[in-house]
C-alpha cells in the first residue's frame, strides 16, 4: 500500500510534457500492476492470509485495501468470493456467466456487475468523481496525470484480475476436478508478472489459505516435497469448511 500511495503521488506530480510515449506506457503499466497488488492483498486479507492470527487487524487490511482500490465493499467483496470459492464455475458462482454468453465480453460486464451495484455504483462515481475534481482544481493536478495514472489502471486492472483469476481459469466446459479450475503454465516470473500467480487457479482453490507469494510452493512437481504443516493454516483451512459461517468483523 505504501508502493501504491507513493507512486500515484509520484506519477501524479510528474511532468508527462518531458516523457515519451514509451515511458508514459510502461508508467500506465506500471501503476496498473501496482493497483492489482493492491487488490490481491484484500483478497489475501478475506482469506485470512494477510494477518493469519489477528482477524481484526487481517480484515482492517483487507478493508484499506479495496477502499483504495477502488471505494469497493470489502463486506460485499467477501461475500461473493466466498460463494465463488463455494460454487466455482457453477450457476450459483458470482464470478461465473450465465451459462449462456461465454464470450469474454459479455462475461467479464456481467463479473463486473455482480460486485457493482447501483449503490456500489452511486459511491464510486460521487466518491472518484469528488476526489478527481478536488485534486486538479484544489491542487492543480494535470486531468492527463489523473486519468492516465490514477483512473486508467483502475479499469487495467479490473480487466487484468478477470483475465487471468477468472476467464481464463474457469472457462474450460469440461472440468476435470471439484474446482472447475485450471492453471497456468507459466514460468515463476512471468507467472508474477501477470498476476501476482493468481494464474496458479487451481492451487488457490486447493489451498486457499495460501498467501499469492506461496503458490508456487504447490505447484504439482512440488507439492510431494512441500507439506503444508504450518498449525496456522490449518486452524484457517477448517474456518473456512464452513462458508455460511465466515463473518468479515
Amino acid at each position: 500500500m505504501v508502493l501504491w500511495i507513493a507512486s500515484l503521488k509520484f506519477f501524479l506530480l510528474i511532468d508527462i510534457t518531458q516523457l515519451t510515449f514509451l515511458w508514459v506506457l510502461l508508467a500506465i503499466l506500471g501503476r496498473t500492476s501496482i493497483q492489482t497488488g493492491l487488490f490481491i492483498v484484500a483478497h489475501d486479507a478475506i482469506h485470512g492470509a494477510v494477518l493469519p492470527r489477528h482477524r481484526r487487524w487481517n480484515n482492517a487490511i483487507g478493508r484499506l485495501a479495496v477502499t483504495l482500490y477502488a471505494l469497493l465493499s470489502y463486506q460485499k467483496l467477501s461475500l461473493n468470493h466466498w460463494q465463488h470459492h463455494k460454487y466455482p464455475g457453477q450457476p450459483s458462482d458470482p464470478d461465473f456467466h450465465d451459462g449462456i454468453h461465454d464470450n469474454i465480453l459479455v462475461w467479464y460486464l456481467k463479473f463486473m456487475k455482480g460486485y457493482l451495484d447501483v449503490r456500489q455504483t452511486v459511491i464510486q462515481f460521487l466518491g472518484i468523481g469528488m476526489m478527481f475534481l478536488t485534486l486538479h482544481f484544489g491542487c492543480h493536478i494535470p486531468i492527463s496525470n489523473l486519468f492516465l495514472f490514477w483512473v486508467l489502471p483502475i479499469f487495467l486492472s479490473s480487466m487484468q484480475l478477470f483475465l487471468f483469476g477468472t476467464y481464463l481459469p474457469h472457462r474450460s466446459s469440461s472440468p476435470r476436478n471439484s474446482h472447475h479450475a485450471t492453471s497456468s503454465n507459466y514460468p515463476l516470473f512471468w507467472s508474477f508478472l501477470t498476476c501476482y500467480h493468481f494464474g496458479y487457479h487451481w492451487e488457490h482453490h486447493e489451498y486457499p489459505f495460501l498467501p499469492w507469494y506461496s503458490l508456487p510452493s504447490v505447484r504439482p512437481n512440488k507439492r510431494q516435497r512441500q507439506p503444508l504443516e504450518n498449525s496456522s493454516w490449518k486452524v484457517t483451512t477448517r474456518s473456512i469448511e464452513g462458508f455460511s459461517e465466515v463473518k468479515v468483523l
